[in-house]
């Protein structure tokens, strides 16, 4: 049994297309055919003006809530704001998420099939960017009829990409909420990231990336990847909440290098853990596309990448805890948005739980986005879909 407000049982959907027309990628390289993994929750109304686009972070996936079977026992990622009654009250919106292009979950990514050689693509696999993947996902929403998003919102990277909506393509979108997010890498993240990558360069199973017919993959350089990001996802205070300077299943210290305190076991946990649900070569790909991405550089200032997005809301939301992403960070970007014009708000939200706070802090994320929803609906008019027949 689902517990309550859930959609209970929801079904990946598979949208492929550049199969006669290559889609092209800013590198300039480009991809034929690309495949997007997409998931959607609740009714479209009668004039399409009431879809929200969800879009995840580095290690998320197109599987936002529900269950994909009975017996599941962890929903969608952002189950906890998705569903009946929640911040994107399915009722009342029609909610879309995909897995984005570069990634492992479905979508075309280096785990895929080249059409060219009938193996995976590997590291010959071509490398995206935020913009790319913002691309793959219009090409979804034409597909599926939709001319303007009512908002496009996710937290991390899928912040990123929240912004480049709104600065590229500010026409098809009326809001935007990127939370816990960034303009642009600073070289501390940008260092993050290229310690993960040199992990797993590092692993004797990685192979230059061509390990999906070996027998080993490469499991440990992963893990230890995992292990630094999921780091920066914490704060130090919920770390010493969490754990202190608890041993694990010991009274005293053994002086041996074995895994002693509660904080190594965890880190051990979630390292090994994402070996079993993300590919080593994905990882390679998307720490680039957030290392990529950069709004100063492609406009000049920031202030220039949002001239003309000031008929976008946005809803700008950031941590006190977060030190991957500190409230800075947001501060800059709001202080951009003011000067182009647009209309923002900005919530710098108290939280212990660091980056994470936006999975964490269920019950203030729900207000914050329900207002802010609730607003945009009786300002632009939206009316809810026709309640389902039977």
């Amino acid at each position: 049994m689902f517990p309550q407000n859930s959609i209970g049982l929801v079904q990946p959907q598979y949208f492929t297309f550049a199969e006669d027309e290559p889609f092209q990628l800013e590198s300039g390289a480009s991809l034929s055919p690309v495949t997007l993994v997409y998931e959607t929750y609740g009714r479209l109304n009668a004039d399409k003006s009431n879809a929200i686009l969800v879009v995840h972070a580095l290690s998320g996936s197109g599987h936002a809530a529900g269950y994909h079977a009975e017996d599941d026992d962890k929903p969608g990622w952002w189950d906890d704001c998705i569903g009946p009654g929640k911040a994107f009250d399915t009722d009342q919106f029609f909610v879309i998420s995909s897995s984005v292009i570069g990634s492992c979950y479905g979508s075309t990514g280096p785990m895929s099939v080249d059409p060219a050689t009938g193996k995976p693509y590997a590291l010959r696999f071509p490398v995206v960017t935020i913009g790319d993947m913002v691309n793959a996902q219009i090409k979804l929403l034409d597909h599926l009829g939709i001319e303007k998003m009512l908002c496009v919102t996710g937290g991390s990277m899928g912040g990123m990409q929240a912004l480049e909506w709104a600065a590229h393509i500010p026409d098809r979108v009326v809001s935007v909420i990127p939370v816990a997010t960034t303009a642009r890498h600073s070289p501390m993240l940008i260092s993050f990231s290229e310690v993960g990558r040199q992990a797993i360069y590092a692993d004797p199973y990685w192979n230059g990336g061509d390990y999906y017919d070996q027998p080993h993959k490469p499991d440990a350089g992963l893990a230890v990847a995992r292990m630094v990001g999921h780091i920066t996802y914490l704060s130090e205070e919920s770390m010493h909440q969490k754990f202190g300077r608890r041993l694990k299943g010991r009274e005293r210290f053994g002086y041996e290098f074995q895994t002693e305190f509660e904080v190594e076991s965890y880190l051990k946990y979630n390292g090994n853990n994402f070996t079993r649900r993300f590919d080593a070569n994905s990882y390679l790909y998307v720490t680039k596309a957030l290392d990529y991405f950069d709004l100063v550089e492609q406009h000049g200032t920031l202030v220039s990448a949002f001239e003309h997005s000031t008929q976008v809301k946005f809803l700008v939301i950031s941590f006190t805890s977060d030190w991957l992403y500190p409230s800075y960070h947001s501060k800059e970007l709001v202080s951009a948005l003011t000067a182009a014009g647009a209309d923002v708000t900005y919530l710098d939200i108290e939280s212990s739980w660091g980056h994470d706070a936006f999975l964490l802090e269920v019950d203030t994320m729900t207000n914050l986005l329900g207002s802010f929803l609730d607003r945009l609906v009786r300002e632009e008019g939206i009316v809810a879909p026709e309640p389902p027949i039977g």
